[in-house]
């Protein structure tokens, strides 16, 4: 396959150039020939079954050609960078109670060693990220700032603040903060 490489994208580029390269040209390829014998314009000796058979594997090509090269791109686990970062919760505090049903619960963060950048990149910085914010496990937002505000139910809950990178994945090892506070209607 190696040898293909240069002919889709030159030299030196990744597996996933090469495949996503081929399968588009495949796909043109097989697009054309069912466009011209299915507007018998061409390719008069094809069956029109096969035709139609040549337009769906266009159509496979196209979705392959975006869905498989993620699949098959090389990403060691052991890329993830490291922060020197600290998040911490400054509000809520532990065991804080609110009221409401739903209790708008606001939360303050502190980053220390770290930067908020309004931007997604997959250039990872171990001092630039984004917070993201888990209410009970479950991802409630992906915050620009040190500010926010969640609506929480009736009950006790657990919110963790948690530094990631530019890519929004978290780094390694995490930079994550957690508090329980519990909201009474």
């Amino acid at each position: 396959m190696s040898r293909w490489l240069p002919l889709a994208d030159g030299t030196g580029s990744p597996l996933d150039q090469g495949v996503t390269s081929m399968l588009l040209i495949l796909a043109l390829f097989l697009g054309f020939t069912a466009f011209m014998r299915l507007r018998d314009k061409g390719f008069r000796r094809l069956p029109r079954p096969a035709a139609w058979g040549a337009a769906a594997l266009a159509c496979a090509c196209v979705v392959l050609a975006v869905t498989l090269p993620p699949i098959i791109r090389p990403t060691p686990a052991s890329t993830r960078p490291s922060s020197t970062a600290h998040v911490t919760i400054l509000t809520p505090t532990n065991d804080q109670v609110f009221h409401g049903d739903p209790a708008s619960v606001p939360i303050r963060l502190r980053i220390t060693g770290g930067r908020i950048v309004p931007f997604t990149s997959s250039h990872l910085v171990p001092n630039e990220g984004h917070v993201h914010l888990f209410v009970d496990g479950r991802l409630v937002a992906m915050s620009y700032g040190l500010v926010s505000r969640v609506f929480v139910l009736p009950g006790t809950h657990v919110l963790e603040a948690e530094y990631v990178a530019v890519d929004h994945a978290p780094f390694d090892p995490r930079v994550i903060s957690t508090v329980r506070f519990r909201v009474v209607g």
